[in-house]
């Protein structure tokens, strides 16, 4: 079993007002096969957590440590955390003109596994990812995300945690500008690599609507850069009665 461990993490960022602390004490231990969701209001500093593990330079971690099975994540690279087994969904997937999906896939996986697949066995897997999330065949020879609409980007975003078989994945807000069809299909698609990699996932999300397809094993509420409370999935169906006014109160 893996263990991604977030151990009283404090993160700083820049800004046109000077330095301002994001995180101010986070604690989140998660292993494999659990799927942990973090939700709270805007500006609660769940996306801070997710940029923070994957390494984004824009975060200044100034205390604490994150952990994989005792490594030191704070200490690796980008490219040395995702060979690690660490993945990122970004809420907005960037462009990359002229690197066309099937290249940028094939090349990610060697860069992850440290060799090429083989070619045969590699576009039979891509196929079959494809046409799990209901992306056509065509859509490989387009460029990475240019032109894409917001659900292709989910979804191509999930094609590469399929492919890629991370031990861990921080899904930084997947159900964003997603329709019910698209939502359902992206869903499937994190379920499929949770139950086949003993996949452990961290979701920020805002919403309760995904969880009623990806079911969480913990709750955490984040406010003000704190994890406010923590519970099973029964917390987020009171968050989605009650709102986070209480927390912000008090």
């Amino acid at each position: 079993m893996a263990t991604l461990e977030v151990k009283n993490l404090h993160v700083t960022v820049e800004t046109d007002q000077g330095t301002k602390e994001i995180l101010k004490g986070v604690d989140i231990v998660i292993n494999s096969g659990e799927i942990h969701a973090v939700m709270g209001p805007n500006g609660s500093g769940k996306s801070t957590l997710a940029y923070s593990i994957a390494g984004h330079p824009k975060y200044t971690v100034t205390k604490g440590e994150i952990l994989l099975d005792g490594e030191d994540v704070l200490e690796m690279s980008v490219d040395e955390g995702a060979k690690a087994g660490l993945f990122l969904a970004m809420q907005y997937p960037v462009e990359i003109p002229g690197v066309s999906v099937s290249n940028f896939l094939r090349t990610a996986k060697t860069a992850v596994t440290g060799e090429a697949p083989a070619l045969r066995t590699w576009i039979k897997d891509v196929r079959e990812a494809m046409g799990n999330l209901k992306i056509d065949s065509t859509f490989s020879e387009r460029n990475v995300n240019e032109g894409f609409s917001g659900g292709e980007k989910k979804r191509h975003e999930i094609l590469q945690l399929e492919l890629l078989k991370p031990r861990f994945a921080i899904l930084d807000e997947t159900d964003s500008g997603l329709d019910v069809d698209a939502l359902k299909i992206v869903s499937e698609g994190v379920n499929r690599a949770h139950k086949d990699n003993d996949l452990g996932v961290l979701m920020i999300t805002h919403y309760t609507r995904i969880l009623k397809y990806i079911k969480p094993d913990f709750v955490h509420v984040f406010v003000d850069g704190k994890v406010a409370e923590q519970g099973g999935a029964e917390l987020a169906d009171q968050l989605e009665a009650e709102g986070y006014d209480r927390y912000v109160k008090a």
